[in-house]
């Protein structure tokens, strides 16, 4: 198998992490990027040379093009580009912050859109390459008490989805993976809890605000989740999406059948607008 050069954003926890190891252990290099290096100190010292490693917050659009730039600069090429860096903001709306809403949208959709930005030049000069967008079945489902987190997931699939029209000239392939539960940690590291107005107790949206206990069951293995993930880079066409795990899978399908009924009852009345009969 021929080596390959990732470059993963939040690759020290949940699948960054998963990838990072398993992509060193078979053999790829790795520009790893995180808010705290010293958490891949492990990999460095075990992996060495096959490691890359900066610090990197993806809020920061300065620093994202630095770090990118730097990287395909000390690496040559980097074959596949990983926004894996988020987390997730609940509560209802009324009850999120200005500066919430706005961390939210800078992380989960403002970053990812710059880090893609500031790679693409190289990609295309270079010939070809992937983006893997990590999203969740989220990004086609909405849950009460998640609104800016379905807003930042539903944009940057809306963005990845567009831009995968866009590369396919230049070699670039563009996959959004959609993952269901899986135990690595995000409940507990990963979801940022909005202070709880009491008129929500008992309503809907409430219902994020066991996210954190440890005994919610998860359906899916990481480690396989990891394993789906780096296998769509040896697909000659990248898939537009990855579904991974039962619940993602049963989440997503219930939703747009819902759309589509919704849309399908309108066919008659939405031509009524059009300014001559349809035929």
């Amino acid at each position: 198998m021929t080596q390959r050069t990732w470059f993963i954003t939040g690759s020290n926890s949940g699948f960054g992490r998963q990838m990072t190891e398993r992509l060193l252990a078979r053999g790829d290099r790795v520009a790893a990027t995180a808010r705290d290096t010293s958490s891949l100190d492990d990999l460095k010292a075990t992996y060495r040379d096959l490691l890359w490693t900066a610090h990197l917050d993806v809020t920061d659009t300065a620093e994202i093009r630095a770090v990118v730039e730097k990287a395909f600069a000390d690496l040559g090429r980097i074959d596949v580009i990983v926004n894996n860096a988020g987390y997730a903001l609940f509560g209802a709306a009324e009850e999120l912050t200005d500066e919430q809403i706005e961390h939210q949208l800078a992380t989960n959709l403002v970053g990812p859109i710059q880090i893609v930005r500031a790679a693409v030049p190289h990609l295309r000069e270079q010939g070809g390459g992937r983006i893997i967008q990590i999203s969740t079945y989220g990004g086609q489902v909405t849950h009460p008490g998640a609104s800016l987190y379905h807003s930042s997931k539903w944009g940057v699939e809306g963005f990845m989805e567009s831009l995968a029209k866009e590369l396919p000239p230049f070699g670039i392939g563009v996959t959004i993976v959609e993952p269901g539960s899986a135990a690595t940690g995000f409940r507990l590291s990963g979801s940022r809890l909005a202070s709880p107005m009491a008129v929500y107790d008992d309503t809907p949206a409430a219902m994020p605000r066991g996210i954190r206990n440890p005994a919610l069951p998860s359906v899916s293995d990481p480690a396989k989740v990891a394993a789906e993930i780096i296998a769509t880079a040896d697909q000659e066409t990248a898939p537009l999406r990855l579904v991974t795990g039962s619940d993602a899978y049963r989440y997503i399908r219930d939703a747009l059948r819902e759309r589509l009924t919704d849309i399908e009852s309108q066919e008659a009345s939405a031509a009524l607008t059009d300014t001559t009969t349809a035929s």
